[in-house]
């Protein structure tokens, strides 16, 4: 009974409303008693007959209704009595089905026009919830977007859970599908957005102390000349077939399985022994050229004063064709080789883009629990190969398993202990990094852009000088950084951009060394992001390492530097190449291998116009920038 109805009871003064409602009700109860004993009556059977189906249920769903159904002072807000029925709980395949509806209705939706980029953020959405909701569907999902929107003609095997499917479906899993993720990733992948704006900048916290006031005193030149080797790009390939096809259809070719669509069962272009155009690296190449280096240099007895190795050892294979055996394998013998061919010096190195499986691909530490680990076997192993050369510090190790392999070296030079740092970055925060595009507007998600500007914020306070190297560098055509890691890399460790601070931040870092290109390239850095480009602004130089391997239609090559002992400036630099296109003629005999003969010296060949520079002076930002302006002058 209601609250009113209890009311009336106790004898207070009723609502007139409810009164009225419970006469109502009394009236029409009395009518329903006594149409139910009519009922009854009525349905009563015969002694001798049996209960028919249809009295029974008139008896049994006869029922009496509660006064709160029409209580006018109680009216319910919420019907909590009747089943309100949902759909039962897709099954994984249903869900994926359901996607694959749903997608293809969104491309053929005439209400889309032609805004492919809400197409394509309207497909990673759904994309999104099949990753969480279905993740064994996650590659399947995306095999089929491939499909239809023909991106590839191998999407079974590229977005296959064996190939980058698993990948693609974490990613998708953790972004911002409908935000600025996923237009970046439409836009770099897809094809179908614009590339989102660089996202604000703020730097007022950046940095952990103020500039250093007043500023490190300059070094001045030793006059003592060090001899430090820059090799990169090996790209060993142990599987390289002799005499298999060179100019195949795909790549890399110089495999067995591999082949000319024109001339599937003839051989059109035999692979030399010592490599070809359009192949990586064979182990008889690999071992000339580390055979050759330290007898070209001058290098056989003491060795070089170090050597930087800028990334890339693994073979440009296809994922579906890698494995995390495959990629150690070539990173223990080839650092096996690099300790037993060049000398006592240490060997700093970068891990490239393909040193990895899936290649290219570094998952952050931010993505939490065993995702944020799946990279680490690659870290904890190349890490505990440069401790076991005798590379790298125990310190130095434990930051390269920490930091992605990222890591950093002190070292003393001379009897007065002048220190450099050598500071090695992961550079997978790149484009082709698929991780790169969760959480996006943070310029820094995985933190090695911290991780770098404290070593420089420690290198400056001590005075120390600094050379940066890593593997895909920044700038270059402009395909491979992502512009929000970029505009703040290019701040703090004084690459480039406008920031009030800059020149404070600039005086430790001396140059920055990177491979990817496979060409021999310098790339000039000025203040204020180039705005004004001139010889003052002029800040850091770059330098790009010829590769070893000839896979790009270049020759196979190596450089040297002269640096000054105090002040860890590049006075001079020597390049070697071997040309490719004779490795045919030494098939058939094993007395001679590749020629590396030498190709130019940098100071001689670039620097016949610049008058105002001694040979005493460095082979700097300046300098080179001085020969952009002589080289503007002949055109």
């Amino acid at each position: 009974m209601s609250s009113a109805a209890s009311t009336l009871d106790t004898g207070a003064t009723p609502d007139p409303y409810v009164a009225y409602s419970r006469a109502l009700y009394d009236y029409t109860l009395n009518l329903w008693k006594e149409s139910k004993r009519a009922v009854e009556e009525s349905s009563l059977p015969d002694p001798g007959a049996k209960t028919s189906e249809s009295n029974k249920k008139r008896i049994e769903t006869s029922s009496m209704y509660p006064f709160a159904l029409t209580n006018p002072v109680t009216i319910p807000l919420a019907n909590t009595v009747d089943p309100h029925l949902l759909p039962p709980v897709a099954s994984s395949d249903r869900i994926y089905s359901q996607a694959v509806q749903q997608i293809t209705s969104i491309l053929n939706n005439t209400a889309f026009g032609d805004n492919n980029c809400a197409r394509c953020l309207s497909i990673l959405e759904i994309s999104k919830f099949v990753a969480l909701a279905a993740p064994e569907h996650g590659p399947d999902l995306f095999v089929t977007i491939c499909n239809t929107l023909k991106l590839s003609s191998t999407c079974g095997a590229t977005y296959a859970k064996a190939g980058i499917g698993a990948v693609v479906t974490q990613v998708v899993a953790n972004m911002n599908a409908g935000g600025y993720d996923g237009q970046a990733f439409c836009q770099n992948f897809l094809g179908m957005c614009p590339a989102p704006p660089t996202s604000p900048l703020d730097l007022k916290n950046w940095f952990k102390k103020p500039k250093p006031n007043p500023l490190p005193k300059a070094k001045k030149h030793s006059g003592k000349r060090l001899k430090v080797l820059h090799i990169s790009d090996f790209h060993l390939d142990p599987r390289y077939a002799t005499g298999s096809e060179a100019n195949c259809t795909g790549s890399p070719c110089c495999r067995k399985n591999m082949f000319n669509a024109a001339s599937p069962n003839t051989t059109l272009l035999p692979a030399a022994r010592f490599g070809a155009f359009h192949c990586d690296t064979p182990m008889a190449l690999a071992m000339s050229a580390l055979q050759a280096i330290p007898a070209l240099t001058g290098t056989e007895k003491n060795g070089f004063a170090w050597t930087l190795y800028t990334g890339d050892l693994v073979s440009h294979d296809p994922d579906t064709q890698l494995s995390r055996d495959y990629i150690q394998y070539v990173e223990t013998i080839m650092y096996d080789l690099f300790k037993r061919m060049l000398g006592t010096g240490p060997v700093y190195a970068a891990l490239g883009n393909h040193d990895s499986y899936n290649q290219a691909q570094d998952a952050p530490h931010s993505l939490g629990g065993a995702l944020a680990q799946q990279f680490s076997w690659n870290y904890d192993h190349v890490a505990g190969l440069w401790k076991h050369e005798e590379w790298l510090p125990d310190t130095a190790v434990e930051l390269a398993k920490a930091h992605y392999s990222a890591y950093m070296v002190k070292r003393g030079i001379g009897m007065t202990m002048r220190y450099i740092y050598r500071i090695c970055l992961n550079t997978h925060t790149y484009s082709a990094n698929y991780f790169n595009y969760i959480n996006m507007t943070d310029p820094d998600v995985s933190g090695m852009l911290r991780f770098l500007t404290d070593e420089l914020q420690s290198a400056e306070d001590a005075g120390d000088r600094v050379w940066i190297m890593g593997h895909v560098l920044t700038g270059w055509d402009g395909s491979n950084p992502l512009k929000n890691p970029t505009n703040l890399c290019e701040s703090p460790t004084s690459l480039g951009t406008a920031f009030k601070d800059l020149n404070a931040h600039l005086q430790s870092t001396k140059y920055i060394f990177f491979g990817h290109t496979h060409e021999d390239q310098m790339s000039i850095f000025y203040a204020n992001n180039a705005t004004t480009i001139n010889a003052e602004t002029a800040q850091t130089l770059a330098w790009m390492g010829p590769s070893i391997t000839p896979i790009t239609n270049l020759n196979s090559g190596f450089r040297v530097y002269e640096v000054d002992s105090a002040t860890f400036e590049v006075m001079d630099a020597h390049t070697w190449k071997s040309d490719v296109s004779s490795y045919p003629n030494l098939d058939g005999q094993t007395a001679f291998g590749p020629v590396y003969s030498y190709e130019y010296n940098t100071r001689q060949a670039y620097g016949k116009t610049i008058t105002t520079w001694s040979d005493n002076d460095p082979l700097n930002a300046t300098w080179w920038h001085h020969v952009t302006e002589g080289q503007a002058a002949e055109r």
